[in-house]
């Protein structure tokens, strides 16, 4: 059974092709896992889509995306999907820019663009020149911070639930109710320092305890003789109940005064059993009656 995707084209030389379209603008190309990647200066961004889509055949604008690479000085890549319905082919075009750089919109292109770059605008603060409606379109109204930056709390900053004082969503500080709320991930037998409720004032021992050895484990204990009886105790009669002097007494009486089964009669002798009589069967009339 084949994948679920849909099959992509794999074209020979389309690397070479696409460089050449691109011209100067192109920085860098990245061909992995039958995948094309082409980096291109963010100022000549227009430029390069209009040359894919008319030039190379890649018609539509499929997805835009945004990463965040914190430790870079451009810490944000945006990333324009691009699909070729008469090539059966996609190419993804990339270019970086930090907080404060806008990135030149492609609405006049592909006017989808703008949905899509206002998703991208409210999740990683990206700014886009030329998008007239450059609005938050999936945090709510007032919301502050972008939720896909690496460096925006999982937890948040704030969060809502109904007032029935004031019969409204009300927003309110985080608070974690959880005592420990910072992990170091590291075992305790490497190092790692922890100061516990009360241990405030104790100084800081240098590292982790040595754990104190185990204790040898005791020496097995001889099995114990099972003891001696001198009468077993057993119930082969209602009078044996196992319970004690009175209760056999009263299981005794009460056998007494049950009525007993009259044994089974044998099949000769005086009082034998007289077997039943077959019952007579009748045969059922012929048509017509006797002759």
């Amino acid at each position: 059974m084949g994948h679920s995707a849909p099959k992509i084209a794999t074209i020979d030389g389309i690397a070479d092709e696409i460089a050449g379209v691109l011209g100067a603008s192109l920085i860098e190309t990245v061909d992995h896992a039958d995948e094309l990647s082409f980096t291109v200066a963010r100022d000549d961004l227009v430029s390069a889509l209009t040359a894919l889509r008319d030039r190379a055949q890649y018609q539509q604008l499929m997805e835009i995306a945004g990463v965040d690479y914190p430790e870079r000085p451009d810490r944000f890549e945006v990333c324009y999907h691009l699909l070729s319905v008469t090539r059966n082919h996609r190419v993804r075009v990339k270019v970086s820019t930090d907080e404060d750089t806008p990135v030149p919109s492609v609405t006049g292109i592909w006017p989808v663009a703008g949905w899509l770059e206002r998703e991208v605008f409210d999740m990683y603060g990206v700014v886009f020149s030329g998008n007239t409606d450059l609005r938050r379109i999936l945090t709510d109204y007032g919301f502050k911070g972008h939720p896909q930056r690496k460096d925006f709390p999982l937890t948040g900053y704030v969060e809502l639930r109904y007032s029935e004082e004031d019969k409204r969503v009300v927003y309110e500080p985080v608070k974690l109710a959880q005592d420990f709320r910072s992990f170091d991930f590291m075992s305790p037998w490497e190092g790692a320092q922890y100061v516990l409720p009360g241990d405030e004032k104790a100084p800081a021992a240098p590292g982790a305890p040595t754990p104190a050895p185990a204790p040898p484990p005791p020496a097995a204990a001889a099995p114990a003789s099972a003891p001696t009886v001198d009468k077993p105790k057993v119930t082969e009669k209602p009078a044996d109940t196992g319970a004690g002097e009175p209760a056999n007494t009263e299981a005794e009486k009460k056998s007494a005064r049950a009525p007993r089964k009259p044994k089974a009669e044998t099949a000769t002798g005086e009082g034998a059993a007289v077997p039943e009589a077959p019952k007579r069967t009748r045969t059922p009339k012929t048509p017509g009656g006797d002759a």
